[in-house]
């Protein structure tokens, strides 16, 4: 008999809807290139277009402000550079500031040197220090360029909520662009480039149920934008080179669709997390949940247990048929203590486990969770017990 399994790692990626499946399938048929003019090039032409304002749609952007990339990390190593243009005439960054807690691709600063790149400090929930940024942007000194920020809308590991209109309002008010990785948070809170303050949002397919191997810069408006990393092509814009992969960018746009349907009838709403976080505190009083006391998206849990590395913790999971994380799954195979729980100041070495479910996620599945956890608990004990007797 099959053993039962459980997957709740929604946050490293969601698993392809079905929607999104018939759409690259369908757009597999397709012989013309979108750039070509004679019928099969438009019938591709109009795919990749129809893509475009469904992804558009999703975060309130104009669909010729959409950008498409081969991933988020693409799109980060796109925008975060030194380098824009206002058409033709060159607009210079000459530092980026980054909170302690991004995603690595963006901690890795892009086309920014290692001395252009600052860090801000976030508190032991993962809220960014505000006093800390209106600081270093207020002694930005602009004669050598203005400030680039770079934050998460929502954290990866722990599913906090940064202040992003507050934090754009210091940006604006300080004369500096703010890209917002919207990775995590797109589909799952409503997003607005409009009213977000942001200059630009980073968006990954496969995080709503998309095909992997895509994303998105969406531009809250095309006047100041990076100079192209991938150049060679007059396609989107001039923005990224290179034929566009239609299937998959048709699968992106199905699954845009079905997020912001999903978000309009309060899908995202309807999570799990309660109980998890209960069943949690009742089966490991010791357990820490990180985050838990400020806004955090509706279907994260990252926590730690006493006395156990998460790495081993995870193991332990998988072969009791649960498919969570330990921090993020960003860096294959990936050992050590996460950076986002060393920016928060948890420096206890033992790293957290990550539980991120949809709305599609079973209380048979909850209940695998919470009794796979149980046991692994219980064997802890047992052990601290066995080696306390032999002392």
């Amino acid at each position: 008999m099959a053993q039962k399994r459980a997957y709740i790692d929604y946050n490293a990626s969601a698993p392809l809807l079905a929607v999104a499946r018939d759409a690259v399938v369908d757009a597999l048929a397709q012989t013309g290139n979108p750039s070509s003019v004679h019928q099969e090039g438009r019938a591709s032409k109009a795919i990749l277009e129809s893509a475009r304002r469904e992804v558009a749609a999703l975060v309130n952007a104009k669909p010729d402000h959409v950008f498409f990339t081969s991933g988020a990390t693409e799109a980060a190593s796109t925008l975060l550079t030194p380098h824009y243009v206002m058409g033709r005439a060159p607009v210079r960054l000459s530092r980026l500031y980054v909170s302690a807690s991004e995603h690595p691709c963006v901690l890795a600063g892009g086309q920014f040197a290692p001395e252009q790149i600052e860090t801000v400090s976030v508190d032991s929930n993962g809220l960014l220090d505000l006093g800390q940024l209106r600081a270093r942007l207020a002694a930005h000194d602009k004669s050598e360029g203005l400030p680039l920020v770079a934050v998460q809308a929502a954290n990866n590991e722990t599913g906090v909520l940064q202040p992003i209109g507050e934090i754009g309002r210091i940006v604006k008010e300080l004369g500096g662009f703010l890209v917002v990785d919207a990775v995590q948070a797109a589909g799952r809170i409503p997003l607005d480039i409009t009213t977000a303050s942001a200059d630009y949002l980073i968006l990954s397919s496969h995080k709503i149920g998309g095909p992997k191997g895509v994303g998105a810069i969406i531009a809250v408006s095309d006047l100041v934008m990076p100079k192209a990393l991938v150049r060679g092509g007059g396609q989107e814009k001039g923005h990224r080179a290179g034929t566009e992969a239609l299937p998959i960018l048709s699968g992106f746009g199905a699954a845009a669709r079905f997020a912001r349907e999903q978000l309009e009838s309060g899908g995202w709403g309807l999570t799990n997390r309660q109980r998890i976080e209960d069943g949690i505190r009742s089966i490991a009083p010791d357990a820490v949940i990180y985050g838990d006391t400020v806004d955090r998206l509706a279907n994260t849990t990252f926590f730690s247990l006493a006395d156990m590395k998460a790495e081993t913790v995870q193991i332990a999971f998988d072969l009791a048929g649960i498919a969570l994380s330990a921090g993020s799954a960003c860096s294959s195979g990936k050992v050590g203590p996460s950076h986002v729980l060393a920016a928060m100041g948890f420096g206890n070495g033992t790293g957290g486990l990550r539980v991120s479910t949809s709305p599609e996620t079973t209380q048979d599945e909850i209940a695998l969770f919470l009794d796979a956890l149980t046991k692994i608990v219980a064997r802890r004990d047992r052990s601290k017990l066995a080696a306390a007797d032999a002392a």
